[in-house]
């Protein structure tokens, strides 16, 4: 019985080691101080062992709500991206999260596909 079961048991284990995550992790900090001109850097690194990953070809945006803001590589680094984010004087609080666009080298063209990096939130402390 075990034997016809056994299978079954490692088919997910197997399906596991075949997933290729799109590690996103955010560089920003949780707080800044508000500057004059209302505009604030926020960073991220992506990481991933998908081996098709064409990574010439990612398209980094920070979304918030329904605006989104491109983003531009940083120098010396190829996994990380960074943009400028425009906060309205009277908020304190922004909830932003980062989307990837990105092809991979597939069977005849290259695909599409994006990941999404979970929300974060900056706030935004009054000047000292």
């Amino acid at each position: 019985m075990l034997k016809k079961l056994l299978p079954v048991f490692c088919l997910p284990l197997l399906l596991a080691g075949c997933a290729t995550p799109f590690v996103v992790t955010n560089l920003t900090p949780l707080q800044q101080i508000r500057s004059t001109n209302n505009l604030y850097t926020v960073e991220a690194a992506v990481a991933s062992d998908q081996q098709t990953l064409r990574w010439d070809t990612i398209r980094p945006q920070i979304v918030v709500g329904n605006e989104s803001y491109k983003m531009h590589p940083t120098k010396l680094m190829s996994n990380r991206w960074e943009g400028v984010l425009p906060v309205p004087p009277g908020t304190s609080v922004v909830r932003y999260h980062y989307r990837f666009d990105f092809d991979y080298n597939s069977w005849g063209k290259p695909g599409t596909d994006s990941a999404l990096s979970p929300e974060y939130t900056l706030r935004i402390n009054p000047p000292e």
